[in-house]
């Protein structure tokens, strides 16, 4: 973040100074109070158990300069004007009062303020109901060897985590790579006005939040919002879509940016040609205007091309050459956890947690891999066998029964071998039906066998990852990370 005085956010956020000079210098923002220290602004958000406004003072006695509040707190602070409440916000339900969207409301007006001043600065905005998080880090190790690139941790693509990673970025930042996530109408074009983007990316248009977007429809507008904020091609804007789903290759109606499509399709600008499968991880030929280069990903999962594409549609944008973006493709490692992160247990089970999020695509994908990686096989040959320990996929409205029928149905089409559905009947008959996260734990204890494959996937508020660190957690189990993500 630039340096800025207490005085300066106060000003920029329309807030007023309480206890405090308006001297007082500010270098980050945080809304952990743990993790805050010298120089840092405090967010003082109310959260599902607690409220940051209690945490006030201790920030400050841990080094914070002061804390962005709703509320009158015992520390130096920013006080900020009550907002109205917007609808569907992640904080909604345990934020009766408003306090936590008027301190979000400020934060978006601090970070667009920071974005204004780059002035050298590139926004990158990655979208689509699967795969964000994925290509964000792909983005990131295509664009750090092009200059200094800031990119958020983990999923930090909401009103929260969206600002506060733009507030990472400094005088010396090239390149802002930014995920954005929606649960409704207006939520992209809302972050989109946090930190607006030159170059936008849309992956796709799956079933994610099908239930509260209400259709695919409605879904699709909502991703397209990004491509709707880029600038015109003749100020540099550029839309990066995905030539093979139709919802997304329709988008470029929507912007009057330059169009770059992405994808496996003939037409596609930047396209993946001979790809190929190594134990579950791609192989393909990179294809563009500017010639063409080997990639080997990683990463596990065919479903990865479609994001390393446009990963290198970007690098390439932004100055790099198709034999550096394919490099460092290859080289990209997993980051962010608990998504497709393999671990091999001493005694050759490995376990797959792919377990932070699910829909219908991202779970048929992660099947897919499953059995790629299986019909690989140990060393000397021979198939191992498949495991599939699967949860609930939330937020998909009227079709979750046919959603999940749908999975089971894909999992025995796809040849996996054992289908175990946790505390969730909507799997149907094809599963093997446990009660919770022990009883699963229990099951595969007593029937693993040595090389069998697990994946572990579900929406993260069901806690699947809880069986994958319970199997790696075994005393006489010494094992040894592979890949992840």
């Amino acid at each position: 973040m630039i340096e800025m005085r207490l005085a300066e956010i106060a000003a920029v956020t329309g807030g007023r100074l309480h206890r405090a000079s308006g001297d007082e210098r500010v270098t980050a923002v945080e809304f952990d109070s743990r993790a805050v220290g010298a120089g840092g602004l405090f967010l003082a958000l109310p959260g599902e158990r607690a409220d940051g406004h209690d945490f006030a003072a201790a920030a400050v006695a841990a080094g914070a300069t002061g804390v962005l509040a709703a509320r009158e707190v015992d520390a130096p602070a920013v006080i900020v004007p009550p907002t109205e409440q917007a609808a569907g916000t992640y904080l909604a339900e345990f934020d009766p009062t408003g306090a936590g969207a008027a301190v979000l409301a400020a934060l978006g007006r601090l970070a667009r303020h920071v974005v204004d001043t780059l002035g050298d600065l590139t926004v990158v905005g990655v979208t689509g109901s699967s795969g964000k998080t994925s290509t964000k880090d792909l983005l990131a190790a295509v664009l750090g060897p092009l200059g200094p690139t800031v990119a958020p941790p983990g999923s930090f693509n909401n009103e929260l985590g969206h600002p506060w990673t733009a507030l990472r970025a400094d005088a010396a930042t090239r390149h802002l790579v930014l995920e954005l996530s929606a649960r409704g109408a207006g939520h992209v074009a809302a972050l989109c006005a946090i930190a607006p983007p030159r170059i936008g990316v849309v992956l796709n248009v799956g079933r994610a939040h099908l239930g509260e977007f209400g259709s695919a429809e409605a879904i699709a507008r909502a991703k397209g919002e990004l491509v709707e904020a880029l600038p015109a091609a003749a100020q540099g804007g550029v839309a990066v879509l995905n030539a093979d789903d139709p919802a997304v290759a329709a988008m470029a109606g929507r912007t009057t940016a330059r169009v770059v499509t992405v994808g496996r399709a003939p037409g596609a600008t930047v396209r993946a040609e001979d790809v190929t499968l190594d134990a579950g991880r791609p192989r393909f030929r990179l294809v563009t205007p500017a010639g063409d280069a080997t990639v080997a990903l990683q990463l596990v999962g065919v479903h990865h091309v479609g994001n390393a594409l446009a990963a290198a549609a970007v690098g390439l944008e932004l100055g790099g050459t198709p034999a550096g973006v394919a490099a460092a493709l290859s080289a990209s490692r997993p980051v962010s956890r608990w998504r497709m992160e393999l671990t091999e247990r001493r005694d050759g089970v490995t376990v797959v947690n792919d377990a932070y999020n699910a829909n219908p695509e991202s779970m048929r994908a992660a099947l897919q891999a499953l059995v790629a990686i299986g019909a690989a096989g140990p060393p000397g040959g021979g198939g191992r066998r498949t495991w599939a320990v699967l949860g609930r996929m939330a937020e998909l409205g009227e079709q979750t029964a046919a959603a999940h029928a749908e999975i089971a149905a894909a999992a025995t089409e796809l040849g996996v071998d054992r289908l175990v559905a946790v505390d969730h009947g909507e799997y149907g008959p094809s599963a093997e039906h446990v009660g919770d996260v022990g009883a699963a734990v229990e099951l595969l204890r007593a029937e693993l066998r040595p090389g069998d494959v697990v994946l572990v996937k579900a929406s993260r508020a069901v806690g699947l990852d809880r069986v994958a660190a319970d199997l790696l957690a075994s005393p006489d189990d010494s094992s040894t990370e592979l890949v992840s993500r």
